[in-house]
């Protein structure tokens, strides 16, 4: 499978530069699918694909990060306001997690991905800049996203960007801030994942329920492709990064309802 873990890197390192998005997207159904053709690791394939996605963040994110970073695109004093509670929705998601059933909270997702890929799409932008909350609001703002995100294996960017399109930022710096705020999620995330599977009969290779030859295989190309992605998204025009953003949302949220 080290061939197809590294294609899956390379697809999901370039969607993380250009959508900021962690690369949870293209990661989670393709290693579930991988997982389920193997028996020793098809009983715990959507938590294992899960904890896997978010472990190979913590080498995306970096990537793209430094990416976005030398554009001078990341907003760091809102990456510090989500921070704590990004982290602490994280700690929360993965708990959760290691108790339902994977498969239902996929397609939970999917119904989600489709509303919000039609938001991008349709809505118009809000006259004006919505008021940023405050440090509360921020940081419950943080939980609920850190724990949908980690909860269904993803960098938040799903989440992140059309909420900082909705204050009116500019779609590039919204892009690079979520590949920011995808970096906690991913820290908390995954330590969770190790620790709730630990006590589990997982198969050679598992570190909890992250998949080290997984994790290794997709980290290593993700990490190159990032940076392409980083650079397409600062060449295109707002509106359509907006656009793409929500066509790529709704052909993923299809796909999880459609089940693997």
């Amino acid at each position: 499978m080290l061939i197809e873990f590294a294609l899956i890197g390379i697809v999901a390192g370039y969607l993380a530069g250009f959508l900021g998005i962690g690369g949870g997207f293209v990661v989670v159904p393709a290693l579930t699918y991988l997982f389920l053709q193997d028996p020793a690791t098809a009983p715990w394939a959507i938590h294992m694909a899960v904890a896997t996605s978010l472990g190979t963040m913590l080498v995306t994110s970096l990537s793209s990060i430094i990416a976005h970073q030398r554009k001078g695109a990341i907003r760091w004093s809102l990456v510090r306001s989500l921070a704590g509670g990004l982290m602490a929705g994280a700690v929360l998601g993965a708990a959760v997690a290691d108790m339902l059933q994977g498969p239902a909270l996929v397609r939970v997702f999917g119904v989600f991905a489709i509303l919000a890929g039609l938001q991008l799409i349709l809505s118009r932008q809000p006259d004006g800049e919505k008021p940023l909350p405050g440090q509360p609001g921020m940081s419950l703002t943080g939980v609920v996203i850190g724990g949908i995100s980690s909860l269904i294996g993803i960098g938040g960017g799903a989440l992140t960007g059309p909420w900082q399109l909705w204050h009116g930022i500019r779609a590039q710096n919204a892009v690079a801030t979520s590949a920011a705020c995808g970096y906690p999620i991913a820290i908390a995330g995954t330590i969770s994942f190790v620790l709730f599977g630990l006590g589990n009969e997982l198969p050679n290779g598992a570190l909890g329920y992250v998949h080290l030859p997984a994790f290794f295989g997709i980290a290593l190309t993700s990490a190159l492709a990032a940076p392409l992605g980083a650079a397409t998204v600062h060449r295109l025009p707002p509106k359509l990064v907006k656009r793409l953003f929500g066509g790529f949302l709704i052909l993923v949220g299809l796909r999880m309802l459609a089940g693997f």
